[in-house]
C-alpha cells in the first residue's frame, strides 16, 4: 500500500452526500454526447470508473444551459430544456449501481464557442472582446441577456435534480462566461456588472443565488474556477482567492473545483491542461492558498498522475479531494486496484495528451495506451478467459505485440514473444529519447511488468525465424514487427538524407547546419529538432504542412512551437522536399513551395527526414502461405467484436498488427492487439 493511502480512502461528506474516497474524474469533453444528451457510450465510459471504486465521477465538461451556448461542438450535452432529465436519471442509475456519485458540470460558454453551428446565434460576453481560441466575436450583453442567462442556469439546475444526480458544479474556469464577468481582459463594462472586482462578481452570484431558489438549499452546488488566471490582464491569484472566500461565505458554494491558468488562446490552454513537459502537480499551491481561507471542500485536478501524488496532497492538507482524470482514462480501476494492494498493476497515465488533444480536432477521447477506455460496450477492461487453452506466438514487442502478449495470457493461452533487440518497446524506446517525452516510457514498463506477471515467455535478444517460429507448433501467430524509417521520394533521399530515428537512436549525431524536413506533422520532427538546437546545432525545420507540427494536438503543439521559438529554429511551412545532393563536405537541399511552385536551395551540413515509417513485413509474407487464414484478418469480424472465422484443427492462423500493417501510432497498435486477441 503506498503512503498516506487511507487519507484518500477516507469518505468525504457535503451537506447530506457522503462520497466514499477522496478520488474524483472532473468534468472533461469526451466527445461522445450524441443529439445534446448522454447516452449509452457516454453512461458506460463513467459507470466503468463507478465500477473500479471512484468515489465521485463528474461528466459533461461543459453542459449548456442555454440556446446561445450550443452543445453541437466536441458533441457536449445540453441542459437547456427537460428532455435530457430521463438521460442523466438513467446515468444516475448506472453510476450509484456501482456505489459511485455523480455530478455534471453546467456552463454558458460565452464567447468561447461557436456562432456557426447549431441554432446559428450571436456569442455573448460581457463586453464585445474576441477570444483567439473560439475566434468569434460576441454581442455585448444587454440586462434582458443577462436575466434570461441567470434563469437558464436555475432551470438547469432544477433539471440535474430531477435527474437524479448527486450534484452540479458551475464552470468559471477556462474562460467561460461566468469568469468572462470576473476577469478584467474580457469585463470592460461601466455599469454595475462591470468595473470593480465586487460588480464584476454580480453575474456569477445572481446564478448561483438562482440556482439555489430552484434546486434547494440541500442540493450540492459547486464552482469551478481559477486560482490565477496567470495572464498579465487577467485575474490574479489574491483576485482568485477572494472570490472563492466572498462566494464561500455567502454559502453559495458547498465546494470549490481550483485549477491554474485558463484557456483563451493555444499556450494558456496547453498551460491549463499540462502536459507531460510539466512536472507532476505543477498548481496544487493554488488550491492550497485557498483552501487556508474557506471552510468548505476544495478539489483539484492538473496533471495528478499517480497516487502517491494524489493521497499526499489530500495528507497535507493541500485539498479535501483530488480529481485524477486523464489518470481514470488510463485505467479506471486505479481505486479498486489500489484498496486490493494491487497499485503495480495500475496503468498510470503519462500525459501523453492524446486524450484531450482528439477532441480538439474533432474527434472522440481516446487514450493512447488503453484501447477499452470509451469502447465500453465492446472492448473489456478486464479480459476473460478463454473455453480452449491456445499457443500463441507473437513477433515483436513493440506497444502492440506486447498488448497482444498480455490480452492472449490473460485469456489463459501459453504466450511466446519474440524481440530481437535487447530491450521491449520498439517505436516508443525511440520516442522517449526525444527531450520532455522520457515519459512515454511508463506505456512499456507497464506493458512489460504485465506479461513478465502473466508468465509471458519474453524472448529479448531472440530474431524470430520461420524455423523457430514452426518449432513453436503455434494455434496463433501474431506478426507485431512494427516498422522501418522511410527517407521519402525526393530524389538522393536514400543516399544522403538520415531519418529522425537514427538521430534519436544515436546512429547519426548532427553537427553544424540542419534541415529537418517533416511530412508527417507529428511530435517526432518537433522534437528532434529541439533536441538538435539544443545541442547547439542550426535548425531550420520544414515541412509540407502549413505549420510545424500540424497533426499535433493542443496540449503539445503549442509547447513545441514554444521551445522551438525559444530555441531560435526556423520554421518553413508549405514546403516540398524534391532533392538532396552533395557539394563538397556539406549537402544541398531543393525545396518547393507548395503555393507557388517556386524552388529554393539550402546548403547545410547534414539533412534530417521524417517521412513515417513502412512495415516490416518479410516474415509475415513467408508466413502467409502456411497459414490457414493466408495472414488475412476479417474485418467484418474484428468490428463486429466476433472471434475471427478460421479452422485452427488444421493449421495456425497468422495475423499482423500495428506499423507491421502501415504505419500508424501508438493506439493504433494497441488497438489492433486489444480487439484481435480478446477473441481469440
Amino acid at each position: 500500500m503506498i503512503a498516506n493511502a487511507d487519507a484518500l480512502l477516507k469518505p468525504l461528506t457535503i451537506k447530506g452526500l457522503t462520497i466514499r474516497n477522496r478520488v474524483m474524474s472532473t468534468s472533461h469533453a469526451p466527445g461522445y454526447g450524441r443529439d445534446g444528451k448522454p447516452q449509452e457510450r457516454y453512461q458506460l465510459y463513467h459507470a466503468e470508473k463507478a465500477k473500479g471504486g471512484i468515489g465521485l465521477t463528474m461528466f459533461g465538461g461543459s453542459s449548456s444551459v442555454a440556446v446561445d451556448s450550443p452543445a453541437a461542438p466536441w458533441n457536449q450535452i445540453s441542459v437547456a430544456d427537460d428532455s435530457v432529465i430521463p438521460f442523466f436519471q438513467q446515468f444516475s442509475d448506472r453510476v450509484h449501481e456501482h456505489g459511485g456519485k455523480l455530478m455534471i458540470q453546467l456552463t454558458h460558454m460565452g464567447r468561447r464557442t461557436k456562432w456557426d453551428t447549431e441554432h446559428w446565434l450571436p456569442t455573448v460576453s460581457p463586453s464585445p472582446r474576441r477570444e483567439p481560441a473560439s475566434r468569434t466575436i460576441p454581442k455585448e450583453m444587454e440586462a434582458q441577456d443577462i436575466a434570461r442567462i441567470v434563469k437558464s442556469f436555475a432551470q438547469a439546475a432544477r433539471r440535474c435534480r430531477e435527474g437524479g444526480l448527486d450534484g452540479c458544479e458551475v464552470s468559471a474556469a477556462h474562460g467561460h462566461l461566468i469568469d468572462q464577468f470576473w476577469s478584467p481582459s474580457v469585463n470592460q463594462r461601466t455599469d454595475r456588472y462591470g468595473g470593480s472586482l465586487e460588480n464584476r462578481m454580480r453575474f456569477g452570484i445572481e446564478v448561483l443565488e438562482a440556482m439555489r431558489a430552484e434546486a434547494g438549499d440541500d442540493y450540492v452546488i459547486g464552482i469551478r474556477m481559477s486560482g490565477d488566471e496567470m495572464i498579465a490582464d487577467g485575474l490574479s491569484q489574491d483576485d482568485c482567492v477572494a472570490i472563492a472566500s466572498e462566494y464561500a461565505r455567502r454559502g453559495l458554494v458547498d465546494f470549490l473545483n481550483i485549477l491554474g491558468g485558463q484557456a483563451r488562446d493555444h499556450i494558456a490552454h496547453a498551460i491549463s491542461l499540462p502536459n507531460m513537459s510539466f512536472p507532476v502537480a505543477p498548481f496544487l499551491f493554488l488550491p492550497s492558498a485557498i483552501k487556508r481561507e474557506v471552510d468548505v471542500p476544495v478539489f483539484h485536478a492538473q496533471r495528478v498522475t499517480d497516487l502517491a501524488t494524489a493521497a499526499r496532497a489530500v495528507a497535507e492538507g493541500h485539498v479535501d479531494m483530488v480529481a485524477m482524470t486523464r489518470a481514470h482514462i488510463a485505467d479506471p480501476h486505479l481505486v479498486k486496484k489500489l484498496s486490493e494492494g494491487r497499485a503495480d498493476d495500475i496503468r498510470q497515465c503519462v500525459g501523453a495528451g492524446y486524450c484531450i488533444d482528439r477532441i480538439y480536432v474533432g474527434g472522440d477521447a481516446l487514450c493512447i495506451q488503453n484501447a477499452a477506455t470509451g469502447r465500453e460496450a465492446t472492448m473489456p477492461h478486464e479480459v476473460r478467459k478463454a473455453d480452449v487453452r491456445r499457443r500463441v506466438v507473437v513477433i515483436g514487442a513493440g506497444p502492440g505485440g506486447l498488448e497482444a502478449a498480455r490480452v492472449c495470457a490473460e485469456r489463459g493461452h501459453a504466450v511466446v514473444l519474440f524481440e530481437k533487440s535487447g530491450q521491449a518497446g520498439g517505436q516508443i524506446g525511440i520516442a522517449a529519447k526525444a527531450g520532455w517525452r522520457e515519459a512515454m516510457s511508463g506505456i512499456t514498463r507497464w506493458l512489460v511488468a504485465q506479461v513478465t506477471k502473466l508468465g509471458v515467455d519474453l524472448r529479448l535478444n531472440t530474431e524470430a525465424t520461420e524455423a523457430a517460429i514452426l518449432a513453436e507448433k503455434p494455434d496463433v501467430v501474431i506478426v507485431a514487427t512494427g516498422g522501418t524509417p522511410f527517407r521519402g521520394h525526393a530524389k538522393g533521399a536514400e543516399q544522403h538524407a538520415v531519418t529522425t530515428t537514427e538521430v534519436l537512436t544515436g546512429a547519426v549525431e548532427p553537427t553544424g547546419s540542419v534541415l529537418l524536413y517533416d511530412e508527417m506533422g507529428q511530435h517526432n520532427a518537433a522534437s528532434v529538432a529541439e533536441q538538435l538546437a539544443k545541442r547547439g546545432c542550426l535548425v531550420e525545420i520544414a515541412t509540407h504542412d502549413r505549420m510545424v507540427a500540424e497533426e499535433v494536438g493542443t496540449t503539445n503543439q503549442p509547447i513545441h512551437l514554444r521551445e522551438l521559438y525559444k530555441l531560435g529554429v526556423i520554421m518553413s511551412p508549405n514546403m516540398e522536399l524534391i532533392e538532396i545532393y552533395p557539394e563538397g563536405n556539406r549537402f544541398v537541399a531543393a525545396l518547393r513551395n507548395t503555393m507557388t511552385d517556386a524552388e529554393e536551395e539550402r546548403l547545410v551540413d547534414r539533412i534530417v527526414v521524417d517521412h513515417g515509417t513502412l512495415p516490416v513485413d518479410a516474415l509475415y509474407r513467408s508466413l502467409k502461405g502456411m497459414s490457414v487464414n493466408h495472414g488475412q484478418t476479417d474485418p467484418d469480424a474484428l468490428i463486429r467484436g466476433e472471434p475471427q472465422p478460421y479452422d485452427l484443427s488444421k493449421g495456425y492462423a497468422l495475423y499482423r498488427i500495428g506499423d507491421a500493417v502501415s504505419g500508424r501510432n501508438i493506439h493504433a497498435a494497441i488497438y489492433d492487439a486489444l480487439r484481435l486477441c480478446k477473441d481469440l
